[in-house]
């Protein structure tokens, strides 16, 4: 076999049937669209109308609540952290902030702020400076001789 002797198997390119070209073309006059009716104009958009009967998506209940000042964190998990300290793109002696994260490419964009989880296992003592962590994150992080530090917690109004 050579590069100028491939072709598809027969019948796998099928060119598209052109239609309103004629009598002859099988597919002439009204182009396979019937005759009168809503769906033979151009224009169509019944996608969701039901005849006058309360459409599916309005009879359905409604469930839940989207908060719209919600916060949005970039997640970083340990084993993540330790997988860049191997490779070598994370200094385990510096300081780890929220940028130095954004600058090894662990985390590309920091959102609201930047959330440690617990998933994997740290082997080296870090200092992590974050927006936030889980409780199982910071045990894991000072069990391995390390230290967390998290924003000061507002104060309650009351």
């Amino acid at each position: 076999m050579k590069l100028h002797e491939i072709r598809d198997n027969e019948g796998a390119n099928q060119s598209k049937k052109r239609v309103a070209r004629g009598p002859g073309s099988g597919k002439g006059k009204t182009a396979g669209r019937g005759i009168k009716g809503q769906k033979s104009r151009s224009g169509v958009a019944i996608g969701g109308y039901e005849g006058g009967q309360m459409p599916l998506y309005r009879r359905l209940p409604k469930r839940g609540f989207t908060k719209p000042n919600a916060k949005s964190f970039a997640v970083v998990n340990l084993g993540q952290i330790q997988g860049f300290i191997d490779a070598g793109k994370i200094d385990p002696k510096a300081e780890l902030t929220e940028d130095a994260l954004v600058a090894s490419g662990l985390v590309r964009r920091r959102l609201d702020g930047i959330r440690l989880l617990a998933k994997g296992e740290l082997k080296v003592g870090l200092t992590i400076a974050v927006t936030g962590a889980s409780k199982s994150a910071v045990e894991a992080v000072e069990k391995a001789g390390g230290k967390v530090s998290l924003p000061a917690e507002p104060a309650a109004a009351e």
